[in-house]
């Protein structure tokens, strides 16, 4: 094992001990490094240079990788260059690389009525149905995310006061809100279940939870793709839609910038527009 091998085992369990990474997280950054060791062929940090990282931009960009997940890469090698220097290991200086710069993201965005048609297509009155109906009620009512949602356990939840915490990304924990709808939804399905052992609320994967979506928005006749991302959008976009303001959305969704949640603005500013032309010089007709 080289040294740069050793600090990366070292920079690994850091993250995941002191920094409170996620198992998962942790492995995408060995995955992340393992191929700019390959690419670079050095054993000392004190090798990685601008001139590397120059180049091993390039062999990213013509792996044809699209742009986020080149920041990926970049952004794993930054937190291990930040690492060596907080051990004062000599070493490239992370402020030295830039990211990538992103096209302006657009967002998958649901229209009024397809939500509701969305949240409505469960009918019926089996355990499975009030499960899948209290699934869609949730995503809408909190903006989970989908690892959030499947880690939820039963005790987890407040129903009565509507109210409880939840740990995402960083291990940052934040409090999240069910409507009355949601608290409904829930409570229909925990009265209709039968595996009362099963401390999780949804005792689903993932993969499963898609397709339940993909089953429902195919149902209520919605043509583009619905995910538990584009849920989580429509949670956030009727906050500010109905006067939230950005703050309380960024604490809400758990983004650690404000800067993630500054990208609903753009939805919203087109409803300014149409405010604008509403209601601005309608004397001067």
């Amino acid at each position: 094992m080289t040294k740069l091998d050793q600090l990366k085992k070292e920079f690994l369990e850091y993250l995941e001990i002191e920094k409170g990474r996620a198992v998962k997280t942790v492995e995408n950054y060995d995955r992340y490094l393992k191929r700019f060791f390959l690419f670079a062929k050095i054993s000392e940090p004190k090798n990685i240079s601008e001139d590397l990282i120059r180049k091993y931009r390039l062999y990213l960009n013509r792996a044809n990788l699209d742009k986020p997940t080149q920041n990926y890469y970049v952004i794993a090698l930054r937190m291990f260059l930040k690492y060596l220097s907080k051990r004062n290991i000599e070493s490239l200086d992370a402020e030295k690389i830039e990211l990538a710069k992103l096209p302006q993201r657009e967002l998958d965005l649901l229209s009024t009525e397809d939500l509701e048609r969305l949240l409505d297509a469960p009918k019926g009155t089996s355990a499975k149905i009030l499960r899948d109906k209290a699934i869609l009620e949730m995503f809408f009512s909190t903006g989970l995310r989908i690892s959030e949602l499947c880690a939820l356990k039963i005790d987890d939840i407040n129903i009565k006061r509507g109210e409880f915490s939840v740990r995402g990304k960083g291990g940052k924990v934040r409090v999240v809100f069910l409507s009355d709808r949601a608290k409904k939804a829930i409570l229909a399905y925990l009265e209709k279940r039968s595996d009362v052992d099963e401390k999780k609320l949804f005792p689903m994967t993932p993969r499963s939870i898609q397709r339940m979506l993909k089953k429902y928005a195919i149902k209520a006749g919605i043509t583009k793709k619905v995910t538990p991302h584009v849920l989580r959008h429509a949670f956030a976009t009727d906050l500010l839609q109905n006067g939230a303001d950005l703050r309380s959305v960024q604490v809400m969704l758990g983004h650690a910038n404000i800067s993630t949640t500054q990208i609903y603005t753009h939805f919203t500013d087109k409803q300014l527009k149409e405010v604008h032309k509403a209601f601005h010089g309608r004397r001067r007709k």
